[in-house]
């Protein structure tokens, strides 16, 4: 027995690390092509690309884990049923479950492991990616002109150079605006040719512009209609922009640190305490004032000769005993009073349900601890018996199986998760949906393997059919008789 373990150990550990790792690397590439945009032409240094891939593919591993047990446990059993090794060991008296058994121990120390992750390293690594992509995405595009187009990346100018020589120092046909005063086209450079540095630091763009002329359009705020316009000439001008927004500049990461993606379970449990108990703080506020006076048409005392109406009075309408302007004021201020309610339920209405919102995530985030680890056995007890019955090793046929099975259970975790979030489902349901959908059918499948069910076989599909068609020839044939 022992053999057999390692034999079946050595052939189950390659193809999971191998899959595991082309996985994140794809999707590494695909998290690649979704952020080319933001990475490409900022001037980032290697090291911060380096730190966001890397701690973008620790944030793949819930994805990534689950697919490659499933096409692991396939591959494996395939590879054995297609070499007929799975024969050799059925004859030898030896059932699938025991084959099957130091697998699934390695599958619940995954699991076990993998809810570890999830709680503890996941959140950290969170934290790390967000914060880097946050700084990523808000890091403006490195210094680039281009001949003949304005360029207005630097803060407060609009410069065009029309030409730039080999040496990309030396530019020719140079028009600058100057909008750091924020009175639009009020001042303008141009300059027959210039020289374009950057200083030591790499913090300011230092020019020098050579026979040009500065325009300049004054704007006195008393008297618009005055807009004297002065041109000076110069032989040689020097000016420096500043760069510093072109940096890299790293947030603090304590900004992020309270995002539900962030906590473990520990935190997420304070959080949760935290928020329930403001959200009843919230509704017994509102509560109270909508049973408050507020809420009321309150009576209207405008001036001493008002006449008070008793229950008994035969005039229906009270509005009838005012004057016209009195009807008025008595009009606008209960309709005053109507949107100031309407307004003040809609605000308190829209802020219970964001923070109720922000609680369901939470509850999903919590979930989701629980649910890699679950998905990993699931997917586990799919792939191994789906191996042994379709008898192919290789990455051929277990691939577009393992694809297969793993859209449908992503399909219906996302399905899951979108419905918990809207609350259409509770996130202990939405989140488990996927498991408590697939964990049947891992059964069943487990079952038809151990019993040599011939789950694949189209010859037994076939004597189905044929032996279907014979029962309704007969019992046609019994009706026309009875007939």
């Amino acid at each position: 027995m022992k053999k057999i373990y390692l034999l079946v150990l050595r052939s189950y550990l390659g193809p999971l690390i191998m899959t595991f790792f082309i996985a994140v690397f794809i999707l590494l590439m695909q998290f690649l092509w979704k952020y080319v945009d933001d990475l490409v032409g900022k001037g980032l240094e290697w090291d911060i690309i380096g730190k966001l891939l890397f701690y973008a593919s620790f944030t793949f591993v819930p994805m990534a884990l689950p697919l490659s047990i499933l096409l692991a446990s396939l591959m494996t059993f395939g590879n054995l049923g297609e070499r007929y090794e799975l024969v050799a060991i059925k004859a030898a008296g030896i059932s699938l479950r025991w084959v099957m058994m130091p697998l699934v121990i390695v599958s619940i120390v995954i699991s076990i492991l993998a809810f570890f992750y999830s709680n503890n390293v996941l959140p950290i690594v969170n934290l790390k990616y967000k914060s880097i992509l946050y700084d990523v995405t808000q890091q403006k595009l490195a210094l680039n002109f281009k001949e003949g187009v304005f360029y207005n990346g630097i803060s407060g100018y609009v410069m065009r150079i029309g030409k730039k020589d080999p040496d990309n120092v030396t530019i020719r046909q140079v028009m600058i605006y100057d909008h750091s005063e924020n009175q639009g086209n009020t001042s303008l450079t141009i300059a027959d040719s210039g020289r374009m540095e950057q200083s030591r630091d790499g913090g300011f763009l230092l020019l020098t512009l050579w026979n040009g002329y500065n325009y300049d359009e004054k704007v006195d705020r008393r008297n618009e209609a005055k807009r004297p316009f002065q041109r000076t000439h110069f032989m040689e001008q020097y000016r420096r922009f500043d760069l510093s927004g072109f940096k890299m500049s790293r947030t603090n990461e304590d900004f992020f640190k309270k995002n539900y993606q962030m906590l473990n379970l520990k935190q997420l449990q304070h959080s949760r305490d935290s928020l329930n108990k403001d959200l009843d703080n919230k509704y017994k506020d509102l509560q109270t004032s909508m049973m408050s006076n507020y809420y009321y048409l309150q009576q209207a005392k405008f001036t001493d000769s008002l006449v008070k109406l008793t229950s008994t009075s035969p005039e229906r309408n009270l509005l009838t005993k005012y004057d016209q302007s009195m009807r008025m004021r008595v009009v606008n201020f209960a309709l005053s009073s109507a949107r100031n309610a309407k307004s003040n339920i809609e605000y308190n209405t829209q802020m219970l349900r964001d923070k109720q919102t922000l609680l369901s995530k939470h509850n999903i985030e919590r979930q989701r601890k629980f649910t890699l680890s679950f998905a990993c056995l699931v997917l586990f007890f799919i792939g191994a018996p789906m191996g042994v019955i379709i008898r192919k090793g290789g990455l051929g046929l277990p691939m577009v199986v393992s694809v297969f099975f793993f859209v449908i259970y992503y399909v219906i975790s996302l399905t899951g998760e979108k419905a918990a979030k809207l609350a259409v489902l509770d996130p202990f349901t939405g989140m488990w949906l996927s498991s408590i959908i697939l964990l049947p059918l891992g059964i069943f499948l487990t079952y038809k393997a151990s019993t040599d069910s011939p789950l694949m076989d189209a010859d037994a599909y076939r004597k189905v059919i044929n032996r279907l068609a014979s029962f309704l020839k007969i019992l046609k044939k019994t009706n026309e008789d009875a007939e």
